[in-house]
This record gives C-alpha cells, structure tokens and sequence, in this order.
C-alpha cells in the first residue's frame, strides 16, 4: 500500500497541473490586473479578455510557453493604448506556442503586437489601428514576429503602421492570410524569411501592397521560397509617410507586389487594380552593402497568371512623362529592372529598365518591353506555409 501511495505521488507530481482560466475585466486597474495574469500564467493556461475598452498606460509582456490571450472580438476587446507612456510595443510576446486572439490594439505608442523568437505563433482575429490615420509617428508594426519558426496570421487587420502593416522578419514556414492591410506604407512585409504563403489577403491604400524583401546585415539571411498568390492588391496609392531613413521610405506610392534580392518567389492569380506606378515589380537592392552573404539580386522569381486592371497609369519613376509616351499612357503591368533572373507566363504584358548592374540608378536604364522566358515545370511548393499543427487553435 505505501509503494503504490508513493507511486501515484511521483506520477502526480510529473503531470502538468490542469490548465486554468484567467479572466480579467477592463475598469480601474485593468493595466495591473491584466499584466499579473500574463506573468502568473502556467503553460496550457487561457487568459479572457471580456469585452470593453481597457485604457493602458504601460507595454504587456508575456514570456510564459503554451498560453492564449483571447478576448471577445476584434471589436468586442479593445486595448487603448493612446495613453501609453513609454514608447514600446503595446504588446510583447518573447515565448513559444502564444495564440493571441479575438482583440484589438489600438494607437500603440510602437509596434502593436512584437512576437521575438516565439516559435508556433499564431495571431488569430487581431486588429491594430492607429485612429489618427496614416502619420509618420505612428508605430512602425502592427503585427510584428520575427526570428521565429512557424507563424500563422489568420483574419487580422491593420491600419496605419508607418513601416509595415503585417511584417514577418527573418522567420521560416509563415503563412498570412485572410487578412485586411489598409492605409499603412507596405501593407504586408515578408523579409528575410523562407517558406511563405501569402494567401487570400486584402491589401489597399498602403504606399505599397505586398513587399517581399531581403536586406543586408541582418542576424538572419537568405529570403525566399514565397508564394504570393489569390490576393486582392487595390488602389495602393497612400503617399509615402514613413520617417526618413526607413527602408520603406523608398517604396513608391502606387506599389501593388514588389520583390527585392529574393530567391524562389511565385506571384500568382492575384487582382490587382488601381496601383498607379506598378501592379507588380521585380527589382535589386539598390543601395550600398558590405555584408558578404548577401545577394542583391532577385532569383528565379516567377509571374504567372494574375488579373491586371488600372495599373501604371501615374508611375512615381523618374521620367515618368516620356515613359507614358512611349507606353501609350499607361505602362505595362510588370515592371522589372533587368537584374537577376524572371521568368513569366506567355502572353505577360511588361516593361523592363534593362540594367545591367545593380546600384547605378535609373540614369543607365534602357526601358523597352518585357522580353523573359516561361516557366519551366512546376513552382517547388513543399514545405512552404505554417506547420499543420498551428491549424487546430483556430478552431472555437
């Protein structure tokens, strides 16, 4: 009898203990309330956000693994961060298996929801919005993971942010979709990341719709296998208001998909309309660099069927009146610089720069039409988008 009472003790003891619910309210004190449950909880824990305005003076943190933070709606919940007195994020997650879902943010002082190193994140129903409009003192993020493997964004929405609406940085096996990315400067960012799907996206009124990038100097290096496909790329025509010096400050108003120094990179069965300087553009990175790893050049990035509708008709280039000219008044709806590798289904209406290295500027561009081969076999889609197994949170 003592060897079983001892052994059931043991096994109890290395059992998880059963996971509990956390529910806060907004009122007075919600900022404290609210942080205490995010430190005091366990792993398999849920923190409950009941619907309100909670009125936040102060950053949140979580670093605990295996917790969800939900609330009642993207509308329901909101936390009001207009009086925040540091300039951080409104919310920051540094731990694995977070899944934050059902609430808003609203006028974060910096990023909104900042994700470091948090591997299997999912963001589920979230909205960032700074209620002022586009403004260059607006956070830079809204939905901001970076160093992580395995992210889902799912049904978010972002307004305002004066770097990037939805930005995923130097990350693997990502998926975004079924997102809205509105009046930001690039509405969705993929940077120095692998594996992405870009999926079933709305991206309107940005400086920029879509971004895929790869930048110098980064811890981590070497972007690509993205698929940027099915999305709605519309009327992205907001100037550009991001601070200067940003890497963004350069996109030109009127972006829809824009590839940079990417590898492995598929633009498909997208609608874009009404992105007057280009609906998509390929292109190197321009500026100077010292980093040996780096390659500024795009690679074997692939255009295939996608709907163009009002694109290129007001392009913020230089010489844009005689580019008009020669083009008829509108320009051809992918523009490529001529550097790197493109390939392209038949029958792609384009122009080409025709440069022949990179960092020269426009003064060497030779424009004339789009003259790249097709694609050869099938686009490589294994292993790009986020793992299955982040598939099952989204369910209640």
């Amino acid at each position: 009898m003592i060897r079983l009472t001892i052994a059931a003790a043991l096994l109890a003891s290395a059992l998880p203990l059963l996971a509990e619910t956390h529910t806060v309210s907004p009122g007075e004190g919600a900022q404290a309330r609210l942080q205490e449950a995010l430190i005091l909880a366990q792993p398999g824990d849920e923190i409950v956000l009941e619907a309100g305005r909670y009125a936040l003076t102060d950053g949140l943190s979580l670093d605990v693994d295996n917790v969800t933070v939900r609330g009642a709606g993207m509308d329901g919940t909101v936390l009001d961060f207009t009086g925040q007195q540091g300039a951080g994020e409104g919310f920051l997650i540094t731990s694995d298996n977070v899944t934050v879902r059902d609430f808003a943010l609203e006028n974060p002082k910096g990023d909104g929801i900042k994700s470091k190193g948090a591997d299997n994140i999912v963001y589920h129903r979230i909205r960032v919005t700074w209620t002022r409009g586009p403004h260059e003192e607006n956070g830079a993020y809204g939905i901001y993971p970076v160093e992580s493997n395995g992210v889902l964004v799912d049904g978010v929405k972002v307004t305002g942010a004066s770097d990037a609406g939805i930005y995923v940085g130097q990350s693997n096996d990502i998926t975004v979709r079924n997102s809205i990315a509105e009046a930001n400067v690039a509405g969705i960012e993929i940077e120095n990341s692998r594996n992405a799907l870009v999926e079933h996206n709305v991206a309107t009124r940005n400086t920029g719709g879509i971004l895929v990038f790869d930048l110098p100097g980064l811890p981590v290096m070497g972007g690509g296998n993205v698929i940027v496909a099915n999305n709605l790329v519309v009327a992205n025509d907001t100037q550009n208001f991001a601070p200067a010096g940003n890497i963004v400050a350069g996109v030109r108003r009127g972006t829809g998909i824009m590839v940079m120094a990417n590898d492995k990179v598929l633009v498909e069965n997208n609608i874009l309309s009404g992105n007057p300087t280009a609906p998509v553009m390929v292109i190197a990175y321009t500026q100077p660099f010292e980093d040996e790893r780096y390659d500024p050049l795009p690679r074997e990035v692939t255009i295939g069927e996608n709907t163009y509708d009002g694109g290129g008709y007001d392009p913020q280039l230089d010489g844009a009146e005689m580019l008009l000219a020669a083009f008829g008044g509108e320009l051809p709806p992918v523009l490529w610089d001529g550097l790197g590798s493109v390939a392209a289904v038949e029958g792609t209406a384009g122009w080409s720069l025709n440069l022949t290295e990179a960092g020269k500027g426009l003064g060497g561009a030779q424009p004339g039409p789009l003259s790249v081969a097709e694609p050869t076999g099938e686009f490589d889609r294994s292993g790009i988008g986020a793992p299955a197994a982040l598939e099952a949170r989204l369910a209640g």
